[in-house]
């Protein structure tokens, strides 16, 4: 029995599959078997095809070819080459040992490529479960990005059939460098970055306290909500931030991509965080995933390493906003269906915005506030008190005046940013301040002994809880960064303490 390697998806995590092939006497007959979807089932009349169109002959036995593990549902059409080449190869002594194959077929025996080849085969990487793979050719632009497996691409299932046949590794493809970006090296690491700024700080008048909170957000992936009357430049601060972000190391960069393939899109492979703002009327579904038969991934998946931004907070519906309090403190969310369980991780940094009030003028010195006490506090009550435990920088916006002037560029804030994520780096942190673990914030989070005893007051004055002081050191260690201070002074601390909701 031969057999050769695929795999199909598993949530949004690549599963092994191992084809195997039989070929036994009886009425000829072509069957495959394993729990296979109607496109992998249409697959017996594009190999048939392929093989018959390419001067094969079909063999008069019983075929039959098993998709392993039985239990676990396929579909896709990336196992159409690997069934045929088990097929045509079926009398022949030839090592198929450690090969994955991937590629659809066309009756006439081209192969053809599949939107999901590249999440597949850089989810089985990233696993170290692949090493080596036969893809269509029109795939070798963007898989040899993937660093560690050696790609060989074909046109033809012949093709395909002469590489197997002779074992011939010279033609192999594997040419994974180095994106071609500006990027800083860090103990022997490159992390990349880009220096365009589509949408510019500059255009922001005005709003320095918020533009200082972006800052930090942005130097330590920290949770940021901003309140403020309508036009003031909220959603305009959120929209920049994703341009001055921290840099990505190159497999954080193939994690980005994976998800823009999942999502429909073709891949930039740029060194560009996503993201994502869903519309306060969307289900709970599209924000977090699910479906009834397959869990699919949602907008809080697709921000993962980027931002999701959250505009008009209240009126997202009270049930999303307590089920965002998971991916928001542990960077993963679970999705428990009846025919699947998956899990995937949610490293964002969480962007809100919203008004005062529901009419928006409460902070507004020029306009009346049209709401009433209760109005306002049932808008208030939209938020509860653990939901808003878990952001790190509070800032009520300022109301615009025909003073107000740029100040900084994105260019200048993005330069700081990645000075603070060299000094993060170079302490031997393998996260951002603000993914700091209990045992992290010990060990990176040293303050200074007038900055301990401010914590200490803090404490007792404002009835911080846990996660609030912890929150408090991480922003401080930020701060602190930006300084280019090895310790948490007694300033950082207390500017720290200056962006907590109260």
């Amino acid at each position: 029995m031969k057999q050769l390697q695929c795999a199909t998806f598993e949530g949004i995590e690549a599963t092994q599959i191992h084809v195997e092939a039989t070929f036994t006497k009886g009425l000829p007959s072509f069957t495959i078997v394993g729990v296979v979807n109607t496109a992998i089932n249409e697959a017996k009349e594009r190999v048939k095809s392929a093989l018959l169109s390419n001067d094969f002959t079909f063999p008069p036995k019983r075929v039959t070819i098993n998709l392993s593990p039985s239990d676990l549902k396929k579909e896709g059409s990336q196992f159409d080459l690997a069934i045929a080449l088990l097929i045509a190869l079926n009398q022949q002594e030839v090592s198929l040992d450690g090969w994955f194959v991937f590629g659809e077929l066309g009756l006439d025996g081209s192969v053809k490529e599949n939107a999901l080849f590249f999440p597949l085969i850089l989810s089985l990487a990233n696993h170290g479960r692949i090493t080596k793979a036969i893809v269509p050719n029109e795939s070798l632009s963007k898989l040899s990005a993937i660093p560690s497996v050696t790609f060989v691409g074909v046109s033809t299932l012949s093709e395909a059939i002469d590489i197997l046949k002779s074992d011939d590794i010279t033609t192999l493809t594997c040419n994974s460098t180095s994106p071609d970006f500006p990027c800083v090296n860090i103990h022997e690491t490159e992390y990349f970055f880009i220096r365009t700024y589509p949408e510019d700080f500059l255009d922001v008048k005005g709003q320095e306290l918020a533009k200082r909170a972006a800052l930090i957000a942005a130097s330590g992936m920290h949770n940021l909500l901003l309140e403020g009357s309508p036009g003031c430049g909220k959603s305009m601060i959120a929209k920049r931030l994703r341009h001055i972000l921290a840099p990505l190391h190159q497999r954080e960069i193939l994690e980005i991509a994976k998800l823009q393939v999942l999502e429909g899109k073709e891949p930039t492979f740029e060194p560009l965080r996503n993201f994502r703002a869903p519309h306060h009327s969307a289900t709970n579904a599209s924000i977090f995933g699910g479906g009834s038969h397959k869990a699919q991934i949602g907008e809080v998946g697709l921000s993962n390493k980027g931002i999701l931004f959250f505009d008009e907070l209240p009126h997202f519906s009270k049930s999303a906003l307590e089920a965002l309090r998971e991916p928001l403190e542990d960077g993963k969310i679970r999705i428990a269906r009846v025919n699947s369980k998956i899990e995937y991780e949610t490293d964002f940094l969480f962007v809100a915005a919203m008004n005062p009030c529901p009419c928006g003028n409460l902070l507004s010195k020029e306009h009346v506030c049209r709401c009433s006490d209760l109005e306002i506090q049932r808008y208030k009550n939209r938020l509860s008190e653990p939901f808003l435990d878990r952001i790190d920088l509070y800032v009520q916006m300022q109301s615009v005046r025909a003073t107000d002037t740029a100040s900084y560029s994105s260019e200048a804030l993005h330069a700081r940013v990645i000075d603070a994520f060299c000094m993060q780096k170079e302490r031997g942190q393998h996260r951002l301040n603000g993914r700091l673990q209990e045992s992290e914030i010990a060990q990176f989070c040293i303050l200074s002994t007038d900055a301990q005893s401010v914590l200490d007051k803090a404490v007792n004055t404002f009835a911080l809880s846990f996660r609030s002081i912890k929150k408090v050191q991480k922003v401080a260690r930020t701060i602190a960064d930006l300084d280019r201070s090895t310790h948490i002074e007694k300033c950082h601390l207390l500017e720290a303490l200056s962006f907590r909701r109260r």
